[in-house]
């Protein structure tokens, strides 16, 4: 069992900065895939950025050039920097990891959530 937890999250006003940390823990044999989901009320939940075990990344088009996405394999933690941030980009963000516990035994875990709040 691969457990995520997820720190960093808070209040700032538009223009400030954050940064999220997730760290896995668990029996992890690897991590092929981590990443960062957003759900902001009434809305449905959507991928912000993902990175590969290779540093392959991957943003959605509203957070480009403002967030930054990074991980460190040797601690199974991965973050997210967060610039310039917006009220629009209020929600509660999960961590995301897909990857192997054992040779032939593949694993796919979420975090509990972290709310970040943006206001104007």
């Amino acid at each position: 069992q691969v457990q995520l937890v997820e720190s960093g999250g808070g209040s700032v006003q538009a223009g400030g900065s954050l940064r999220l940390s997730c760290a896995a823990s668990g029996s992890i044999f690897s991590i092929a895939v981590i990443g960062w989901y957003r759900q902001a009320p009434a809305k449905q939940r959507e991928l912000v950025a993902t990175i590969t075990i290779g540093g392959n990344t991957n943003y959605a088009d509203s957070v480009k050039g403002r967030f930054t996405i990074s991980r460190e394999n040797a601690k199974n933690t991965m973050y997210l920097q967060m610039n310039s941030l917006k009220p629009e980009d209020t929600a509660v963000y999960y961590c995301k990891a897909d990857g192997r516990t054992g040779w032939n035994t593949g694993f796919r875990s979420w975090g509990q959530g972290t709310q970040v709040t943006v206001s104007s």
